[in-house]
């Protein structure tokens, strides 16, 4: 069976100042399309995939510019439902050495805040699809996007096809009555795959580190162990939990790693020290669809997948948007221990 993936949550419109300039200073946003569900979709497609994305988007203009940058990088767009009046927006300062990066949400009323439960037909959706891909941002905008999640995540169920998450807690994002705290553990216990980090299992789950500190720059994979092993006996069904492992030095600097546990064994995968970051949002996304690529590509090479995965989303951070642009010869140099960035002639 060829593989066949379906990624669904919100995709925005982003609008970020000229270069480092702050939000006081900007007279003009460039202004490009992210979200991150669609994030790990361009990856996917990228890498060579099928993957289709599905969202629910209003009949304009900007909803079609957005379709089109989708279609640009072979994503499927034929699953997206039609409904609503706007595309959420997202405004992005970017952040410089000590200077963090700041992210403010114009995304009340999308038409994706606004989905109800039977408006996406997912039985027709996951015709063969064989994974299936949400994040803790879609149930974070509305409630009925919560209830949409669920039933696509027992539909899947049904169907037998492989479900990941990566629970990415967006503490500005849940404002519709319930906490994250309530809604979450419904959803991630139909998951195969789950990925998270530091901060993802300590707010979502209660589940905390020891002795760890993402500030110092470097963080101890072997710290994360326990995490992994709490959220697989929280989460029995989970096959792989996955932890990314960021130190953040400042806002241009960061070293970047992971973990992989199978219920038996912690991988880890080499650090990379990325001293000049382009454009780090989109970072965790890049990670995901380079890990589903991984995992689908290796079966039964769970290091080489996790490997791959930080690989991708460390070229990640030296392109501009949300999107990872690169190619599986790319990430395999990068692997291999080609990190120089000489001109390739």
């Amino acid at each position: 069976m060829e593989n066949r993936i379906v990624t669904f949550g919100e995709i925005m419109l982003r609008l970020v100042p000229p270069g480092f300039e702050r939000f006081s200073q900007a007279k003009q946003f460039c202004a490009s399309f992210g979200g991150g569900e669609a994030n790990v979709a361009v990856s996917l497609a990228n890498f060579g995939m099928k993957v289709d994305y599905v969202t629910r988007l209003p009949k304009n203009d900007i909803a079609e510019s957005c379709l089109m940058e989708l279609r640009r990088y072979k994503v499927g767009t034929e699953k997206i439902v039609f409904g609503g009046d706007r595309v959420g927006i997202y405004f992005l300062e970017n952040g410089a050495v000590a200077r963090a990066s700041k992210v403010i949400y114009d995304r009340a009323n999308s038409a994706i805040a606004e989905v109800k439960p039977g408006m996406i037909n997912w039985d027709t959706v996951f015709e063969g699809v064989n994974w299936f891909h949400w994040t803790g941002i879609t149930p974070a905008i509305s409630e009925g996007a919560a209830l949409v999640c669920k039933e696509a995540i027992e539909a899947a169920n049904k169907k037998g096809i492989t479900v990941s998450t990566d629970l990415n807690f967006r503490k500005n994002l849940w404002k519709w009555g319930k906490k994250a705290t309530e809604v979450m553990p419904d959803l991630v216990k139909g998951c195969d795959i789950i990925l998270g980090n530091e901060e993802d299992a300590a707010m979502v789950f209660g589940i905390h580190p020891q002795g760890v500190d993402v500030t110092k720059g470097h963080v101890e994979a072997k710290a994360y162990e326990s995490v992994c092993k709490q959220l697989m006996e929280k989460f029995p069904k989970a096959k792989k939990v996955i932890i990314t492992l960021r130190g953040s030095i400042n806002a241009n600097h960061n070293t970047w790693s992971g973990v992989l546990w199978d219920g038996k064994k912690l991988f880890q995968a080499p650090e990379y020290d990325i001293t000049h970051i382009v454009d780090r949002v989109g970072g965790g996304d890049s990670f995901m669809g380079g890990l589903i690529y991984g995992l689908l590509t290796f079966p039964s090479d769970d290091q080489k997948a996790l490997d791959f995965a930080v690989a991708a989303s460390c070229l990640k951070h030296t392109i501009i948007g949300d999107f990872n642009l690169v190619t599986v010869k790319e990430v395999e140099a990068l692997m291999g221990g080609d990190g120089s960035g000489r001109v390739s002639r």
